[in-house]
């Protein structure tokens, strides 16, 4: 659950730059409303590791700074791209949600409740973005985010 809530932590910063930098005000709104329902993950899986008797991630902060920054690079290539960015981003986040789901306990009804629950609303996002006419992006880039995910994923575990 730490991993998650500092994936929620990294979609907070993203989101933030993303809007920040969105050209078209439809756009902008997109992300603005995403952020906010980021926040609600935010919020149930800091709730959660409570309730488990765990603690956020120390490297929050530098996760959040960093992914402020790579939200202002992808709004350089403009709206497509960045609608592009978060395509993918939701891809990978809804790939993990569903294999953290995989692994969690039958019997852990509460945290497989808000792992579903995020992944249906990561798959809107990314089908949000698709819809608005998301760019395509280059493997290397998607590779490059995927392995700074697993980077992030395996620090935000032990860290």
């Amino acid at each position: 659950m730490r991993v998650n809530h500092t994936g929620e932590v990294c979609a907070q910063a993203l989101y933030s730059a993303q809007a920040l930098l969105a050209r078209d005000p439809e756009i902008h709104r997109r992300f603005a409303l995403a952020a906010r329902e980021e926040e609600d993950h935010l919020a149930w899986t800091q709730q959660r590791l409570a309730e488990l008797g765990s603690r956020t991630s120390y490297t929050n902060p530098f996760w959040y700074a960093g992914s402020f920054a790579i939200g202002l690079v992808a709004s350089i290539g403009g709206d497509r791209r960045n609608l592009g960015f978060v395509v993918e981003t939701e891809r990978q986040v809804e790939e993990h949600l569903t294999e953290h789901m995989d692994r969690l306990p039958e019997s852990d009804a509460r945290s497989r409740a808000i792992v579903a629950a995020m992944r249906d609303d990561e798959a809107r996002h990314g089908a949000s973005a698709r819809d608005a006419g998301a760019a395509e992006l280059p493997g290397p880039i998607r590779a490059l985010m995927r392995a700074t995910a697993k980077l992030m994923t395996v620090i935000a575990y032990r860290v």
